[in-house]
């Protein structure tokens, strides 16, 4: 549910019912949206007609979708699209020389958000989805994000519960520390299974002027993929 703080606006109410949309979401009911929301169910059916009205939402048999106007808006985000125009030839060299899933992202808070993706026909099934997020300590793109992150953030993210994706995952303070710092010594930070089963991947980290503003990694499945190997 929405913060409430976040719901005292006209604007914040949208806001909410547009972030209610999960990435594997195609159309969500009236009352799905009352229930991810904590609004009202009038005001949402209000607000998702005006959503509809300005393109932001399409009102289908179902319920209601994103609309192609929430595309167009983030295609002018200029920062996302200014790293994706140039990090996009180097995804594509990637994929030719392994024929493993590309990934590129960045740290939003204390997860990865996915912002693009290549993989051909036997790419590795990752939980990975354009635009989606995970958690940074268990995917190799997020621990390398978060070991050249500043400090604090750091600190904060190794203060609090690390949440256990499957058996793999590290979810002790310590040796996620030790992980990280293993990460900054050699350039490049690992995944084996720790978000799922059957994957395993490598990170690097994207500098700009010296700071770390995104990541490209390679994901395989473990039958096949040895991380380790693509390191340089």
């Amino acid at each position: 549910m929405a913060a409430a703080t976040h719901l005292d606006s006209v604007l914040g109410k949208a806001t909410a019912i547009l972030r209610a949309f999960g990435v594997d979401d195609h159309v969500l009911t009236l009352a799905e949206l009352v229930r991810r929301t904590g609004l009202h169910k009038a005001t949402t059916y209000r607000l998702c007609g005006e959503l509809v009205e300005l393109r932001l939402l399409d009102k289908t048999s179902g319920g209601y979708r994103l609309s192609g106007g929430l595309f167009e808006l983030g295609m002018r985000a200029s920062a996302e699209r200014s790293l994706l125009e140039l990090a996009v030839p180097f995804m594509q060299d990637l994929y030719e020389r392994t024929h493993e899933t590309v990934h590129l992202g960045v740290r939003e808070g204390t997860e990865v958000m996915y912002i693009s993706k290549l993989g051909g026909h036997r790419q590795a099934s990752s939980p990975s989805r354009v635009g989606g997020r995970l958690p940074l300590h268990c995917t190799a793109i997020g621990k390398v994000l978060l070991a050249f992150a500043p400090t604090v953030v750091r600190r904060s993210m190794l203060s609090g519960a690390l949440e256990r994706r499957t058996p793999h995952t590290i979810v002790r303070p310590g040796q996620l520390s030790r992980s990280l710092a293993d990460a900054r010594r050699r350039g490049v930070a690992f995944e084996r299974e720790e978000s799922a089963l059957g994957i395993n991947c490598v990170a690097a980290p994207i500098a700009v002027a010296g700071q770390v503003v995104a990541a490209l990694s390679l994901t395989g499945p473990t039958s096949r993929f040895r991380p380790e190997q693509h390191s340089p």
